[in-house]
């Protein structure tokens, strides 16, 4: 049996998640070469955000991984944020200004991101693969 009809056959996941694995396990990871083309061959816009983006995970991002039992990737991620803003503000305190606003809302967007783009991936590791690593980017394309 194979993982994708271990998957299909559990009713564990809900569609979402079944159609998401599906797709990984038929195009690899997101820096696959097929998984590009996988996505074009995707029929509208919508389906395409179903595989790369989670809406849940862009508004609640940490809690979201916590959830999944994601905490090492989730924990991860913390660090990064935690590491660009201390770098943020060492530079404007370095040059005597504050934090520019725009800069910190185009951060905080930057964050969600990374949450919404990653989540797919690191829990189809976690639950098809058995893979629980702390790097929240193993597979993707940077």
């Amino acid at each position: 049996m194979s993982t994708t009809d271990q998957t299909q056959s559990t009713g564990k996941y809900n569609a979402k998640w079944q159609e998401r694995f599906n797709f990984f396990e038929a195009y690899g990871a997101p820096n696959d070469p097929n998984f590009k083309a996988g996505l074009k061959s995707l029929p509208g816009v919508r389906k395409k955000l179903l595989i790369n983006l989670n809406v849940i995970a862009y508004f609640f991002g940490p809690i979201y991984f916590f959830v999944l039992g994601l905490w090492k990737k989730g924990l991860a991620l913390i660090g990064v944020m935690l590491a660009i803003n201390a770098l943020v503000i060492l530079t404007c305190t370095l040059l005597g200004t504050d934090v520019p606003y725009a800069l910190g809302t185009g951060l905080t967007v930057a964050y969600s991101l990374m949450y919404a783009l990653t989540v797919n991936y690191s829990y189809y590791l976690k639950e098809v693969k058995g893979e629980q690593g702390w790097n929240p980017f193993k597979g993707m394309r940077l």
